[in-house]
């Protein structure tokens, strides 16, 4: 991970589905003059039915999703192009293909009560991935150790000042050693 965290080339969003990682994943791109890559994209035209019938991915789906993302973060960290990233990378193995031994990457990883990202995926339109998926996406969920963890309860302006914030006091105690 890198030393100089708020100047990270990429910042990895991450969560299970609904709280909130292409808005808060957009708030900091804008709020870094970064450009903003949705994970979702990266999905084949299968996976994305499968989800929509209720079926969750499994490793094999994930592989060429994951091959996708990692080939356009080698090419954002080569040419020093800042870029937030919003994506589930939900497992160990996943983040340890995402971000491997590349520098410069911040991970963040949204969390709050089941009970409001369940609400959240309820209201949400025009999105494949049904509220029935997050009992599965829970139960996939190995939470990083190595992220900066942020509660999803505050409005999005808050979150992103907050991750913003907590970035540069990272970034300033590391330089203050």
């Amino acid at each position: 991970m890198a030393a100089d965290r708020v100047g990270a080339t990429l910042i990895i969003v991450m969560g299970v589905a609904g709280p909130g990682k292409t808005t808060i994943g957009r708030l900091l791109a804008d709020a870094l003059d970064a450009d903003y890559a949705e994970g979702d994209a990266y999905h084949s035209v299968e996976n994305v039915a499968k989800m929509e019938s209720g079926t969750p991915l499994d490793d094999a789906d994930r592989a060429p999703w994951l091959a996708g993302m990692v080939a356009d973060i080698d090419r954002w960290l080569a040419s020093g192009q800042r870029t937030v990233l919003a994506c589930s990378a939900l497992k160990q193995r996943y983040r340890d293909v995402l971000i491997g031994d590349r520098r410069d990457v911040v991970l963040v990883h949204l969390t709050g009560p089941e009970s409001l990202i369940r609400d959240r995926l309820a209201a949400r339109k025009s999105h494949y991935m049904p509220a029935g998926l997050l009992a599965s996406q829970l139960a996939a969920l190995e939470a990083p150790d190595d992220a900066l963890t942020i509660d999803i309860g505050p409005t999005p302006n808050v979150i992103s000042t907050g991750i913003l914030d907590r970035l540069r006091q990272d970034r300033n105690s590391k330089t203050d050693l």
